[in-house]
């Protein structure tokens, strides 16, 4: 029966090509102008009109470098440089190009004060050429800011877009103190926490910026849930209409606390966006909580069962956890109910780890190429060039959506227009009962959708004739033969009308009013639709203004909308702005409010509840730690990096101390005529002279004390 079906579906297919023709030439006739929707004062954009950054290489474009920032940005919080020099000059720019060489692309750079910098951006050309190939191009311009000058920030400005999650991070405290850390949390001296009037005003300022995008809101520190307007604060994006209200967490306090993830469920939060470093409490020890990854089950325990999705966000270090991508992957395809969603994040040199030695930055380099070729080797799918695309390429998905809901829509599509630098995904569909999975892209010709798509919404037909459009688009470029065994071109439909609610269909409702009954609605669907996504933050190291531009992750601060990478890294407006709005000292906030609590060097975190019904490959679970960085002899952090220039200077030290000894010892029997006795050189004779400074017996003299003073 299941081939039957199949090749049934074979034949529509066959009859969706020839209808494709039919209606695509129809389509090119007379095509409508675009409509300006409510959410934008600017009109839709056909493809032709989507600017594009210089792509391909040899390229120059803009960057920073990694030792004049840091200086600059020390003046300005030292008081002896204003702020405001970020918004009128172009501090610590300087040119960079994007070459190939040895079989990568590079970024490579010169300052005139401190020479020479070069990083690696792909170890796969062709894989980095598919990328910005498959770029369809910005979004629309960002306007509407008013005089509140929400985007000014100098060439660090956002100038395409809206983004696709605004942040805001509640407090700088967090309950770990781990490396790498974007922001260098609990290590600064003060505290910086948003009071409840200032994360209204933000979230009420972000909904005045167009185009009006179905942004999510993330709240982010530190760790969001030690700040007392959590809550609040999840409900009140909730009321002003955001659909999907997100928090990154470490999940401590979310596996310590049902109660808190019922509370934040009924508030209206959607999504946590959970650290996970890798599968195992050994693959997670560089965080330096002993029983981290049980902490990490708990709490997916306890948020799934409040009604909350779980994102697992891994930041991944070559020789710390690179070979923990494979693992995650088959975590999430183990427990496809629970988990729809992978966030990886190459490291990003900055924060604590932004002053790293080039020894220990080129061992742990990871970008999304290694990711790329990391899945395909450690779980056998996601061939580079045909499975992977950059973010934005579901731009063009966002652009038919915008088109089919109309020009009164009250909000635009989230839409992830981000340079093809930036991030990549891949989805993958899993039976959720069976747990049989394939890439998307292995039975349907997703470049070929995405160019049929782009006609239709050039065209810009009524809803239901771009519906039509889109139906058949998939249906001509659907292979039934490579899908999941009891996967149908039904499933297939009805997935996407689910993701973009085109045909008003209710599949249990997203919206303020969600209940516990919509959540099992959605979750019902037998196909989990896994997004695997890679999101490469910059550093100093491999900078570019280009990719600023076009930031899909901005900051909302108290002094506007700042780019996640201009803002943690960049001239680095995260340091400043903290300083400038600063709550209290640390002294100060811990007579006030007493020490939050701190797991470090390897304590425990005591949960009330234990227990979980998550598949778990235990070889996986009990694997030993990656060895690779202490095999090569290189630091796996900051905190190791300095003790040991500190043990090096030291033994330097005791070096130069042994050799200036040995010096002295030559210097006393062959200038000075002594004697050694017993392993010990005494004075043997001395011979008479004047008392004159300047004779060469006290010249030596002299030099023989400077010598040992100087020891």
């Amino acid at each position: 029966m299941g081939k039957a079906i199949k090749y049934a579906e074979k034949v529509a297919v066959y009859a969706a090509k020839g209808a494709w023709v039919a209606f695509e030439r129809l389509n090119r006739l007379s095509p409508n102008p675009s409509f300006t929707p409510k959410w934008s004062e600017k009109p839709l954009l056909k493809s032709w009109q989507k600017e594009k950054p210089p792509l391909g290489w040899p390229r120059t474009t803009d960057s920073l470098c990694p030792k004049c920032v840091p200086e600059i940005r020390k003046q300005i919080l030292d008081g002896k440089l204003p702020h405001e020099v970020l918004l009128n000059e172009k501090v610590g720019e300087i040119k960079a190009q994007i070459i190939e060489r040895d079989g990568k692309i590079l970024m490579v750079k010169d300052c005139p004060k401190h020479g020479h910098f070069e990083d690696v951006m792909s170890i796969d050309p062709a894989f980095f050429k598919h990328l910005e190939e498959s770029f369809p191009g910005r979004d629309i311009r960002a306007h509407g800011d008013g005089d509140k000058n929400l985007h000014h920030h100098g060439t660090s400005t956002v100038t395409h877009g809206r983004g696709s999650v605004l942040t805001i991070d509640l407090t700088n405290r967090c309950n770990m103190m781990c490396d790498p850390c974007f922001m260098d949390a609990n290590q600064v001296g003060f505290v910086h926490e948003l009071t409840w009037e200032e994360i209204k005003t933000m979230l009420d300022n972000a909904i005045t910026i167009k185009p009006r995008r179905q942004m999510s809101v993330q709240f982010s520190g530190g760790e969001p849930t030690l700040s007392p307007y959590f809550l609040d604060a999840v409900a009140y994006s909730r009321k002003v209409g955001y659909n999907s209200v997100q928090a990154a967490s470490n999940g401590i306090e979310f596996a310590k606390s049902k109660e808190l993830c019922r509370a934040a469920a009924e508030a209206g939060l959607r999504y946590v966006y959970l650290q996970f470093d890798g599968i195992g409490n050994a693959a997670n020890s560089h965080r330096k909580v002993g029983n981290l990854f049980d902490v990490k089950l708990q709490a997916i325990n306890n948020l799934h069962e409040a009604g909350v999705e779980i994102v697992p966000v891994t930041t991944i270090i070559n020789g710390i956890n690179n070979e923990q991508v494979g693992h995650i992957i088959q975590f999430a395809l183990d427990n496809p109910k629970k988990i729809s969603f992978l966030s990886f994040q190459p490291v990003s040199f900055t924060g604590r780890d932004e002053d790293i030695t080039d020894e220990r930055r080129y061992a742990q380099r990871y970008t999304l190429s290694h990711m790329a070729h990391d899945i395909k080797n450690q779980v056998g799918f996601g061939e580079p060039e045909r499975d992977w695309f950059p973010i934005s390429f579901m731009s063009t998905f966002s652009d038919w959506a915008d088109l089919i809901h109309g020009p009164q829509a009250e909000w635009g599509q989230l839409s992830c227009g981000c340079h093809p630098n930036c991030g990549i995904g891949m989805a993958m569909m899993i039976d959720k009962e069976t747990k049989e999975a394939a890439p998307v892209t292995a039975f349907l010709n997703m470049n070929q959708v995405a160019r049929d798509l782009a006609k239709v919404n050039d065209a810009a037909r009524g809803k239901w004739l771009s519906v039509i459009g889109f139906g058949l688009a998939l249906l001509r470029n659907y292979d039934p033969f490579q899908s999941p065994t009891h996967f149908k071109i039904t499933d297939m439909m009805k997935k996407m009308d689910k993701t973009f609610n085109a045909t008003g269909r209710n599949y249990g409702s997203v919206k303020g009013d969600r209940t516990m009954d919509d959540i099992q609605r959605r979750r019902a669907d037998r196909w989990n639709f896994l997004f695997i996504a890679g999101m490469w933050f910059q550093d100093l190291f491999n900078y570019d203004f280009r990719r600023t531009e076009q930031c899909i992750i901005p900051y909302a601060t108290q002094e506007g909308e700042i780019s996640f990478c201009a803002y943690n890294t960049g001239v680095g407006w995260r340091n400043i702005i903290e300083k400038m709005h600063m709550t209290s000292t640390l002294t100060k906030w811990y007579e006030e409010h007493g020490r939050h609590e701190i797991f470090a060097g390897g304590r425990k975190v005591g949960m009330s509840h234990v227990g979980h019904e998550l598949v778990l490959n235990m070889e996986h679970v009990n694997a030993e730690a990656n060895h690779t960085l202490d095999e090569l002899g290189i630091a796996k952090n900051a905190r190791e990096e300095r003790l040991r220039a500190r043990n090096q200077s030291a033994a330097d030290k005791l070096k130069l101390d042994a050799e200036n000894a040995k010096m002295a010892k030559l210097y006393r029997e062959h200038v000075l005529g002594e004697k050694p006795v017993d392993g010990l050189v005494t004075l043997d004779s001395i011979r008479p002279a004047s008392n004159n400074a300047a004779s060469p017996i006290n010249r030596n003299k002299q030099q023989e004390g400077e010598l040992v003073a100087g020891d």
